[in-house]
């Protein structure tokens, strides 16, 4: 049984998986970075199993892009849970879980999730006769590189293609197409499959080896320099006190 955690976004999930698929999943959304709900939710799932920790055999968790806070609450309870289980880990591209469910679209598979700072992030995926296959890899960029590199038929998928299905159809036309079932659940389950693909064949890693992978740089505000000291004449310095 492999655990699997998704908090890349304001919408978290988690769930069991068990013979080849997800036995259990819980999805909420949350106002701020998953910490208060994410490990309820972990206990939540087991409870429902009928499950102890001592049964999880790995753990998968989505590594981003993503929200910085929120990737961190998701990789810190797979981190630390896997530790203390001595079990492997592996982290899985958010953007491909979210495209992974709608493999069998027919079309190119855009994922896109927002970045913040008015950036998305977005990757394309295709099937193939191979199986699945990366077209290109993950981006953070304006929504207007995104529009420029828009060609042929493409499903899009995900929140940020939600948010953005208007200014994408203007772009593309009837080229635009989009997932008609596109819950957190389901990135969820592209995180359970590709992370079970990855433990079944023995490539889960330590968990200090799964890091985040934010797709730009932290949104950092400068501190405010300290106010000069007032001078004048009701001002008084330590030597006259």
């Amino acid at each position: 049984m492999y655990l699997v955690i998704d908090t890349s976004t304001r919408h978290g999930a988690v769930g069991l998986w068990r013979d080849g698929a997800l036995a259990q999943r819980l999805t909420w959304a949350s106002p701020h970075n998953h910490t208060s709900e994410l490990m309820p939710a972990v206990e939540a799932v087991l409870g429902a199993a009928g499950a102890a920790p001592s049964d999880i055999r790995g753990i998968a968790v989505a590594h981003g892009p993503g929200g910085f806070s929120a990737l961190r609450a998701g990789l810190g309870v797979a981190k630390g849970l896997a530790f203390a289980l001595s079990v492997p880990a592996v982290g899985v591209s958010t953007l491909e879980a979210t495209a992974y469910p709608h493999r069998d679209a027919g079309y190119p598979v855009c994922a896109v999730i927002e970045a913040g700072r008015e950036l998305v992030a977005w990757a394309r995926f295709a099937s193939t006769d191979g199986g699945w296959a990366r077209r290109k890899p993950d981006r953070v960029t304006p929504l207007d590189r995104l529009l420029a590199a828009a060609g042929r038929h493409t499903l899009f998928c995900g929140e940020g293609a939600v948010v953005h299905a208007d200014a994408l159809r203007e772009a593309m036309g009837r080229r635009a197409h989009f997932a008609a079932d596109d819950a957190p659940a389901d990135r969820l389950a592209g995180v359970a499959e590709l992370g079970a693909r990855l433990l079944d064949r023995g490539e889960g890693t330590s968990p200090g080896d799964v890091q985040p992978h934010y797709g730009r740089p932290p949104t950092i505000t400068r501190a405010k320099p300290p106010k000069a000291p007032r001078k004048g004449p009701g001002a008084r310095t330590r030597q006259e006190r």
